[in-house]
């Protein structure tokens, strides 16, 4: 599994525990303007080919995790749970794509959503066992509509920006 963090210029994939043996990797720095978008990548996680290893590991089922290439891209995997996977979209960097698994999908892509519109946050675990998306306001040239929708989100997905 990893961590992701959000600053006001980065994304930060942390691969824990042995994940990091299996990744090849421990960290990713991502600046925040090469990250094109989130989403849900289930499906594609689910898949058994996730092209060659370069270096990584698969295990069909089991584990995905490493630097792989397919079509001609480098895609970066950490995941063991499919339903829990989400990929990052990237322009100009190694990686075309990092898909990880996070402990709350939808709150993480929120919160991406959220930074790539000019707030940063940090998700940390609340006591109610939803997550609390923590951070700078910023993006007020951000057009009300998009504020209005992460807001709905925001209240049902139990995520607060602080």
């Amino acid at each position: 599994m990893a961590e992701i963090e959000l600053t006001a210029d980065a994304v930060i994939v942390r691969v824990t525990g042995a994940d990091r043996i299996f990744a090849f990797k421990s960290e990713l720095t991502i600046p925040l303007e090469h990250v094109v978008g989130a989403a849900r990548d289930e499906d594609e996680a689910r898949g058994w080919c996730h092209g060659a290893r370069d270096p990584g590991t698969n295990v069909p089922g089991v584990i995905t995790a490493g630097t792989f290439r397919r079509h001609g891209e480098r895609v970066f995997w950490d995941v063991h749970h499919p339903e829990r996977a989400i990929a990052l979209t990237l322009r100009d960097e190694t990686y075309a794509k990092l898909v990880v698994e996070v402990a709350d999908p939808d709150a993480t892509i929120l919160a991406v959503e959220a930074a790539l519109g000019g707030r940063a946050f940090r998700l940390r675990p609340s006591p109610g066992g939803c997550f609390i998306a923590t951070g700078t306001a910023g993006g007020a040239d951000r057009p009300k509509a998009a504020a209005s929708e992460l807001s709905s989100r925001r209240a049902r997905l139990n995520v607060t920006a602080a």
